[in-house]
């Protein structure tokens, strides 16, 4: 062979070992590039929720329209020990990305401030403390789950009670039933009878998973209660409005890090969706499935959902 073909038989290997380099690094770099990309698609979003079947719920519905939403996979801690008092510091921190709280518990324990009667008022000063944290709350979903009076409907309907104002006038008639630590504290019985100037007929102690079968067996006429009780679903009894605020509100809504909704474009609008969709009835009967009937939160969640035609089936 003369050396010109020589040369070219060499030129030729040459070209095919560039060739042959140059394949094996354009699938190295599109697999790392698949893999960084794959990372990046499913890191998700962290939801926390407090210890009760009520939270249970708010963060399957959240979950679950995220997913819908954004094809963005979530991650729920359900149950945290110590609620707010620990999952407001990791989320801080960054540990989670969002849940769901209530406006009296974060204006006064997180916050540290005096009760705020005006709801309007609360929920604007509650944001702009917020967003100096690095922390938005995203709309109210329109239930409240605050202290509450609950009658028999049948002592309701006798002497008209519509208020707290309303029981007190008719009080020395009737029968009060509530769980022994609510009968101690200052914040609690004491409180309600010096403020609205109650003397009941009589008092008993009652265990609170039993006090709406001692209301059913007209063992008790009167008891405190959460707007959103499950036990409320079935129960016949009338909520009294508190006339002079003696309470708190707790309307609830979605906390979510800021840096989040900027992070996951969209976020902000999925949970708007959720503003003013869910009653206290609503949230009642969610909750009495979940606890009373042993639905999983994770189809009560959907369902509801699904009515609402935030997703479909």
């Amino acid at each position: 062979m003369s050396k010109y073909g020589t040369l070219l038989t060499e030129a030729g290997r040459e070209t095919k070992n560039m060739k042959r380099k140059l394949a094996l690094f354009l699938t190295a770099g599109l697999a790392i590039g698949t893999l960084a990309g794959c990372g990046k698609e499913k890191e998700p979003i962290k939801i926390a929720s407090k210890p009760m079947t009520e939270q249970y719920v708010l963060t399957e519905i959240l979950g679950q329209l995220i997913e819908n939403d954004l094809g963005v996979p979530v991650e729920i801690t359900k149950g945290i020990g110590g609620g707010t008092t620990n999952i407001q510091p990791a989320l801080l921190k960054g540990d989670f990305d969002l849940y769901p709280e209530y406006t009296g518990t974060s204006w006064m324990t997180v916050l540290k401030h005096e009760k705020e009667d005006d709801s309007d008022v609360l929920y604007e000063n509650l944001q702009k403390e917020y967003n100096d944290m690095g922390l938005t709350w995203s709309g109210l979903y329109g239930f409240q789950n605050s202290y509450v009076l609950a009658v028999r409907k049948e002592a309701a309907d006798t002497y008209g009670l519509e208020t707290f104002s309303d029981l007190a006038a008719a009080s020395e008639n009737l029968i009060f039933g509530g769980n022994p630590d609510y009968m101690e504290r200052e914040d609690g019985y004491p409180m309600i009878c010096e403020a609205y100037g109650m003397n009941f007929k009589g008092t008993v102690d009652v265990d609170i998973a039993l006090k709406y079968q001692a209301m059913a067996n007209k063992e008790i006429d009167v008891t405190n209660a959460f707007t959103t009780d499950a036990q409320l679903a079935a129960a016949d009894v009338k909520l009294l409005q508190d006339d002079k605020s003696l309470f708190a509100t707790y309307y609830a809504g979605t906390v979510v890090r800021t840096d989040t909704l900027e992070k996951y474009p969209g976020l902000a609008d999925t949970l708007e969706k959720l503003t003013g969709q869910i009653s206290d009835d609503e949230m009642r009967n969610m909750n009495y499935q979940v606890e009373v009937e042993g639905k999983d939160e994770k189809e009560v969640a959907k369902a509801f959902l699904i009515e609402k035609g935030l997703i479909k089936k």
